[in-house]
């Protein structure tokens, strides 16, 4: 048994990019936790009747139990917010650290936004955000960190902090970092398909997500029109 630890920038991701690593791992008898930097606080909005709560502390408080559901879907073993409670270094006050924003290069690709506040993922020293993650992952006693590639998947500026942040909490443990891998033909050195039966588990956590995008059967429909399947496979790659 392999205890990890996934470092995610905010409310859907451990769904999207890891839900179904997270599912097989858990399956294998490996134990798997989650934490979650930032609460989605400027993500979009689906149409419809939360629409009008973007960017207020009540779409916080609706994403907070989004991730909530989609986490007990995929039946990880523990969650946790970063910067609060174990996932504090010793010594520190409790903080948020809240979404930096990001703006669209192309379709696909994410870049830094000019408007992340002073409590942005991004605006806190980087040395602070991987003391947070040591300290989560010494008192849970994680063997091997994991996180997204170096480009965090598709540009955003939390997910590459979350790399970078992640990468160094493993160097100062001595513990083995791994990446996600959601294309079977990049490099990989495993590769995880959930059992039929566990699927099920997959697709839930992503239906738990009602602000974030639309899902239609095994779909999904980002609020700026992108449309993609689900990630039902996905590899690690250790660096």
């Amino acid at each position: 048994m392999t205890r990890y630890l996934f470092v995610h920038a905010h409310p859907d991701d451990e769904t999207l990019a890891s839900g179904a690593l997270l599912v097989a791992l858990g399956s294998a008898g490996h134990e798997c936790f989650v934490v979650t930097a930032t609460r989605g606080e400027r993500g979009e909005v689906v149409p419809g009747p939360f629409s009008q709560l973007a960017g207020t502390p009540g779409l916080t408080t609706i994403r907070e139990g989004e991730l909530a559901a989609a986490v007990a879907a995929l039946g990880v073993a523990g969650h946790a917010m970063l910067g609060d409670g174990a996932a504090r270094a010793p010594g520190l006050p409790s903080r948020r650290y809240t979404d930096s924003g990001m703006r669209w290069v192309t379709p696909t690709l994410a870049g830094p936004g000019d408007d992340a506040g002073p409590d942005a993922l991004t605006a806190a020293a980087p040395d602070e955000v991987s003391g947070d993650i040591v300290a989560l992952a010494r008192h849970l006693g994680a063997q091997v960190l994991v996180s997204y590639a170096d480009d965090g998947g598709y540009g955003h500026p939390d997910h590459v902090r979350c790399h970078e942040a992640t990468r160094a909490a493993a160097g100062v443990m001595g513990r083995p970092f791994e990446v996600i891998v959601t294309d079977p033909d990049r490099p990989h050195d495993s590769w995880y398909v959930p059992d039929a039966q566990d699927l099920d588990r997959v697709v839930r956590a992503h239906h738990a997500y009602g602000t974030q995008f639309t899902v239609t059967g095994l779909d999904i429909t980002h609020v700026g029109g992108q449309r993609q399947s689900m990630v039902l496979a996905a590899g690690l790659r250790r660096l």
